[in-house]
């Protein structure tokens, strides 16, 4: 019997938004406006969000894949932790991701924003351990890559 080891991972990836700190923390912080662009999609249906935003308050999000993807029907639950927040500056986070019940992973992710002359620089930076059968680093990082270019567009409505 063989089995995979699991795979680590770490990535960064980093975007300049011409808004301001605050505005762009309260995207994080209040959880109408981080469900809008971290958790709904066109391409599932959100069972459960919620969002208890201060240090050691809970993420949650469960969603059903649609017809069109790859895993149709199926239950993704992303369950995380906030471990450090620093307002306009900082977010910690650590999560465990399950798809029909097996683990796909478990991640540290850090959200830095750092005030420019323009708007305000974000660095996300993500570490995790993939288990068989996971996405794995490059598509996880697709994945934020996506996240944050929403995080952009909801900034500008």
């Amino acid at each position: 019997m063989s089995q995979n080891p699991a795979v680590h991972g770490s990535f960064v990836v980093e975007r300049s938004y011409a808004a301001p700190p605050q505005r762009v923390f309260a995207a994080f912080a209040d959880p109408h406006k981080k469900k809008s662009w971290f958790a709904a999609s066109d391409t599932h249906e959100i069972v459960a969000f919620e969002d208890d935003f201060r240090i050691g308050g809970t993420e949650r999000l469960h969603y059903r894949f649609g017809a069109d993807t790859p895993f149709p029907g199926a239950m993704l639950t992303n369950d995380g932790q906030y471990y450090d927040i620093v307002a306009e500056r900082r977010i910690v986070t650590a999560s465990r991701m399950v798809i029909e019940g097996r683990p796909l992973s478990v991640a540290l992710v850090t959200i830095e924003l750092r005030p420019t002359d323009t708007g305000t620089d974000v660095t996300c930076t993500f570490q995790g351990v993939f288990f068989e059968g996971a996405d794995g680093p490059v598509l996880r990082e697709q994945g934020w890559q996506v996240l944050l270019d929403r995080l952009g567009h909801s900034l500008t409505v």
